[in-house]
């Protein structure tokens, strides 16, 4: 019995009927929690899935494309394309990290501090901030990367003292040089430079079956992967975030999304999905075999609201 008990708490929290209060101590809380009126919509770029099929084609015949996927109040997120032999200006962020997700392709990074490594398809890699990094893609195709910066923030490009230029040319900045005291934020065993989701992540799973691969104050991306099973009934609504959106890429398998307003869908390996913030949202693992969704939201500890009954 309680093994048959363990298994279907296991089962409720992976398909968030049971919220994090509840999954700490069994304490279930309740609130009035505001819902916009009419419903919060999604504002373009924003979308509630973005088909890789439907970008690759897009941008057919190009080898370095840039295309837009998540612009909010939180992040800027988009798909980019980096022809074979290529490679990106060395550069850092001032107070956010870098993140990315491999779509296709292999991309060796250098990260000061760091050793040369080539990424390929399913890596995760970030760069803490004042992380000097660089990029070139290895091989004969293009690469393909999902990146995910902080909204409204610009780069850094490093530097020497009385480095007389050029200053790099963005439009609507002027780039003067500079100084400046604080550290990169280091490497540690809870703050990796990548995480090879089918070799570290399959191979030798986590206990639990998901990784924080990044967590901070401001910033989360979680690895969640378990086994296809059915769908859910359209009367588990899954859940919904007061002030903050999240969306997420598919690692691995098909995954089925509910979202407030629409019929479910399927989503399948390197498609991204976005849910407005206060809208209900549910994912399940679809499928007969494995399936990863990599959740990205600004909040590592953020209030998941749920239908009072699911917390019965």
């Amino acid at each position: 019995m309680k093994s048959r008990n363990l298994l279907l708490g296991l089962a409720a929290i992976a398909l968030g009927l049971v919220p994090a209060a509840a999954q700490q101590d069994s304490k279930v809380f309740y609130a009035w929690a505001p819902k916009p009126v009419p419903l919060t919509q999604w504002k373009a770029p924003n979308k509630p899935i973005w088909r890789l099929s439907e970008i690759m084609a897009a941008h057919k015949g190009q080898s370095d494309w840039v295309q837009p996927i998540v612009r909010d109040q939180d992040y800027a997120a988009d798909y980019i394309s980096m022809g074979a032999g290529q490679k990106t200006r060395p550069q850092l962020w001032a107070d956010d990290p870098v993140f990315w997700y491999i779509a296709s392709g292999q991309v060796r990074f250098h990260i000061e501090g760091q050793e040369p490594f080539v990424a390929g398809k399913g890596f995760l890699v970030q760069a803490p901030y004042r992380n000097v990094y660089w990029m070139e893609t290895v091989g004969n195709e293009p690469s393909v990367r999902f990146e995910v910066v902080h909204a409204g923030r610009t780069p850094l490009y490093p530097a020497a003292k009385g480095d007389t230029g050029p200053a790099p040319k963005v439009k609507g900045k002027e780039y003067i040089l500079s100084s400046y005291r604080t550290p990169p934020l280091p490497y540690t065993d809870k703050i990796l430079p990548y995480l090879d989701f089918w070799g570290d992540f399959v191979k030798r799973p986590p206990v639990r079956g998901n990784t924080r691969f990044v967590a901070d104050d401001d910033n989360f991306m979680n690895v969640i992967r378990g086994k296809g099973m059915p769908t859910p009934p359209d009367s588990n609504k899954g859940h919904f975030h007061i002030d903050y959106n999240e969306f997420w890429v598919i690692a691995e398998g098909t995954m089925d999304y509910k979202m407030e307003g629409m019929k479910v869908f399927t989503a399948d390996v390197g498609e991204v999905l976005f849910a407005p913030q206060v809208r209900w949202h549910r994912a399940s693992w679809a499928g007969n075999g494995m399936a990863t969704r990599i959740a990205i939201n600004p909040r590592r500890e953020g209030l998941q609201s749920y239908d009072p009954e699911a917390a019965q």
